[in-house]
C-alpha cells in the first residue's frame, strides 16, 4: 500500500469510500465540498493557467474559508512540486515504502 493511500485511508476511515475514490473520485459518494475541492485541485494541477477567480469562488460557495482555500492551493502546489522534483531526478519509490501497510 503506498504512503499516499495509507494517508487517505486514515483521513477517510472508510475502506469502501477509499475504493470508490481510487476507482473514480468523480463518481465516488463524496460530499459536495470534497468534490468541489478535488475538482479545483485537479484543475490547478493539470491546467494551472486556466484558473480564474471563479474557481476560488466555487470553493467559497462550497463552504471553504479563505484559509481553507490557501491550504488547498498550498497542498496541491506542494505535491505538484515534490512529484516533479522526484520525476525529474528519476527517483523511484523504495520497495519497502510501496509495500508497507
Amino acid at each position: 500500500m503506498s504512503h499516499h493511500r495509507r494517508g487517505l485511508r486514515r483521513l477517510l476511515k472508510d475502506d469502501d469510500l477509499l475504493a470508490a475514490v481510487e476507482a473514480n473520485w468523480r463518481t465516488a459518494p463524496l460530499s459536495a465540498a470534497r468534490h468541489s475541492m478535488l475538482t479545483f485541485a485537479v484543475k490547478l494541477t493539470v491546467t494551472p493557467g486556466e484558473m480564474t477567480p471563479g474557481d476560488v469562488d466555487g470553493l467559497r460557495a462550497a463552504g471553504f474559508s479563505d484559509r481553507d482555500v490557501l491550504d488547498i492551493v498550498e497542498v496541491t502546489a506542494y505535491y505538484a512540486y515534490a512529484n516533479r522534483i522526484a520525476d525529474g531526478l528519476g527517483i523511484t519509490v523504495e520497495p519497502w515504502a510501496d509495500s508497507a501497510s
